[in-house]
Parts: C-alpha cells; structure tokens; sequence
C-alpha cells in the first residue's frame, strides 16, 4: 500500500518505518524543515532503540521517504495517517490545532478517494471534527471525492515502540465505514501472523479507548506509590507488598513499581484531558483527580527526603544525580520527575552534578539557565565529591554499580533510591545511609 504520515515525531517516525518494513511505500511529511533535512542525512531526531536501523534499511531500499510538502503525498497515496502533537492547553484540554490544520491541507489536495487516520491521541469526537474540516474545504473546492475518518490510536512504550509495532497486543480500529475499516484490516494483516490481534469498534470508542489505556496504567502507579506511603508510615516494605499483590492474576505485576511519580508524553496529558473532557459534560472525575495530585506529590518525596536528612537549608550542599529521562530507553523528558527535584534542590541552594545516559542533550535545553547544575560526562564523575546520591531513573547501567568507589567519592555515604533498584541490607551493610520508597 502507498501510505502518507504526517509528522515525524515519536509515533510518526516510529509509525513510518515499521508500515515500510512490512513492504508498504511509505513518505513522511513534516512542516519542520530541520527535521526532514536529518532525516534525509540520515540522522535520527529522536532516540528509540533499533528505529535508526529500521529507518535507515528501508530508506535505502526506497520504501520510506521525507518531504516537507504535503500534496504530493495526498495525491499518491489511499491512506493518510495524522500523526501530530496534540499539546496540553492550560485547562487540561488537547490542542487540536495541528490535527484540524492537516484536515485542511489534506482536503486541498484530495484527489481520489482516501483514508484519513487519527493516529494522535485526540478526544473524543475528534474523528467528527476532522471529517467536518475535510468535508468543509471539498465543498469550497466545489469537488465530490469520498473519503472515510478512522481512529487508530497508538500503543507504543517509549524505549519498547519498535517491538511494540512489530509486535501489537491489539490494535484499534475505530470505523463507521465497512470499506475503510476492510483496507485497514489488510493493512495491519502482516502484524498479526500468529493470531488476529485486529479489533474492530466505532470511533469514539476507539477515541476513548486510548485514554482509558494510559488513564488505567497511570492509576496503577499513583496507587501502589499511595500505598508505599502507607507502608513506609507502619513499617512494612513495599517490594514484598508488590509481590504479595502481583502474584494475584487479576491484578499482575505491571504498573505497581513504587517509585517517584509517572511523566512523559502520554500520561499525564491524557489524565489531564480526561478530567477535562469529563468537565465538558459536567462530570467530576475525582479517580483521575487524585491520581494526579499523588503523581504531583510523589515527584516531591525524594526532595522532602533530603531535607529531612540535612536540613531545609541546602546551601553548600552538592548532590548527584542519577537519571534524567522520564523512564528508561528514551531521552524524553517531558514531566520527568527529575525536572521537580532538581528545581526544588537549587531553589534549597543545592548545587548538583547529574548524569544520564542519553538525554543529556535534551537536559542542556530544559535546565539552560539554572545556575549550580553541572551535566557530567558519566555516573561516576557525578558522585564525585557529591554529599549524596539521589538515583531517579532506573536505567540497566544504575543496577550494580561500584558501591565502593562511590563511597570513596562521596562526601557522605548517603543514597536516596527513587526507584527501590538496591538491597537495603546490602547497601546499609556496606556503610551507607539508605532512603528508599515505602520501604523501612
């Protein structure tokens, strides 16, 4: 099939190169002449583990291509994915904007009868709008060409996305049209050798599903975070909880890592979107409400734990910190809990040497100004005449590091684990004082 996408961000790239991979001709179009230029060079905008291979080989092979102009790729092609941001507002609310302004430009260059695919995560009633723009702008062009409106939202885990796509628990397909929900089914029919994974709904469903998804998994982290405050306040230990808990089928192992609150992209926008969309309709959703301010509060804890152990007063105080990206595998930084602690530290006057294995370019752009941060070349460097470690993201290399030669490096042999990733035992038997989350 010959398939357009519009945008070349994380879903759209990702998106592009894995329908190349499966033999489909592919051309992604993005406004941002930087980026397609990168692109066209060969280099990679984002950092996803195994997309620059992917994008590379089908570049090569003629499968996948760039463009900054739009028409062309409207007019060669039966299916077009909307691949755009979709920002939070102030309210909480997405930002249509990019999503109803490539509605338009696509409508301008219809010639043929096409599939427009939502494949933002977009509110419900999205599809309706985007179909109202197309329809808007063919009838101003005074032409009668068919076309359908699908919403097929993404399930990618940023640092997993390539497997992910390859590799799809499900994927959703919300259509009122037998005809485009029959193309699109064909489409994703390579992905899905072993069993059908394909699940057919109406739109909004699946609009509403997305939400849902992250909405769920997003509950599940600020539930087992509430109850690591609870553990740590009676003594009990949150990994053997977790355990306790998680063995229940119903319930599994996923999602319940106690830690210092969720971030990225999907997440917290998608809370914020769903509370939004409830209000619109003059409903409270106080689940989603408290799972928001636990997640707010947990990016606070590791900071109220260090004062507790030096002082409000962090002047003359230097900390390194381990992990910057919101999550492993990725150098996104979006929410991450580690923009709050280390703000929080240096408005305390903390001065901190942070260390992340990939996102250290991004870490330059977010904290440009912020006086006392040194960005340091390895996790080693950062612990270096440091008062204490702080551990934010539980990146593999953090797992089994040289506890003796930190210890040697540190000021005082103190860590604060945010993600629970060391033995108590182990680390408080070699001679460090150690702060975890839930556990005693």
């Amino acid at each position: 099939m010959k398939l357009a996408i519009i945008g070349t961000g994380y879903v759209g790239l990702t998106s592009g190169a894995c329908f190349a991979d499966m033999g489909n001709n592919v051309i992604c179009v993005d406004k941002d002449h930087r980026k397609i230029k990168m692109l066209m060079n060969g280099e990679i905008p984002i950092f996803e583990p195994g997309l620059d291979s992917k994008v590379h080989r089908n570049v090569a092979e003629n499968r996948l291509s760039f463009a900054t102009d739009l028409e062309d790729a409207v007019k060669e092609s039966q299916i077009i994915f909307i691949a755009v941001g979709t920002p939070p507002e102030e309210d909480g609310s997405a930002d249509l904007s990019h999503v109803l302004e490539a509605a338009k430009e696509i409508a301008t260059h219809i010639n043929d009868y096409k599939i427009i695919v939502d494949k933002s995560t977009v509110p419900i009633g999205t599809a309706d709008r985007v179909k109202a723009t197309i329809q808007s702008v063919l009838d101003q062009r005074g032409v009668d060409y068919s076309f359908d409106v699908v919403s097929n939202p993404e399930f990618l885990k940023e640092g997993a996305a390539i497997d992910d796509f390859m590799k799809p628990d499900r994927i959703i397909i919300g259509s009122d049209s037998e005809k485009a929900a029959q193309i699109m089914h064909t489409l994703y029919a390579p992905f899905c050798r072993t069993y059908d994974r394909v699940i057919h709904m109406g739109v909004r469903s699946a609009e509403m599903t997305k939400y849902a998804a992250n909405a769920l998994l997003a509950t599940k982290i600020s539930f087992i975070n509430e109850i690591s405050r609870l553990c740590e306040a009676y003594g009990a230990d949150v990994e053997e909880v977790r355990n306790g808990i998680g063995s229940d089928s119903r319930i599994g192992y996923k999602f319940i890592y106690p830690g210092v609150g969720y971030g990225g992209s999907c997440f917290p926008k998608d809370v914020k979107a769903l509370i939004h969309m409830a209000s619109e309709v003059d409903f409270d959703c106080r689940i989603l409400k408290a799972v928001e301010e636990v997640n707010k509060d947990q990016k606070e804890l590791l900071v109220n734990k260090v004062k507790a152990h030096f002082g409000e007063d962090l002047r003359g105080k230097t900390f390194a910190v381990w992990g910057l990206s919101f999550k492993p595998q990725t150098d996104d930084m979006r929410e991450a809990p580690s923009i709050v602690i280390i703000n929080e530290l240096s408005k305390a006057g903390a001065k901190i040497q942070a260390f992340d294995p990939v996102a250290m370019d991004e870490a330059k752009r977010i904290f440009e100004d912020l006086e006392g941060l040194t960005l340091c070349s390895s996790e080693y460097e950062a612990t270096q005449n440091a008062n204490a470690l702080i551990l934010i993201t539980e990146w593999k290399q953090f797992r089994y590091p040289n506890f003796e030669r930190i210890k040697s490096q540190l000021k005082e042999p103190v860590i604060f684990d945010g993600r629970n990733q060391y033995d108590p035992m182990t680390v408080r038997k070699l001679g460090f004082t150690y702060y975890a989350i839930g556990r005693p």
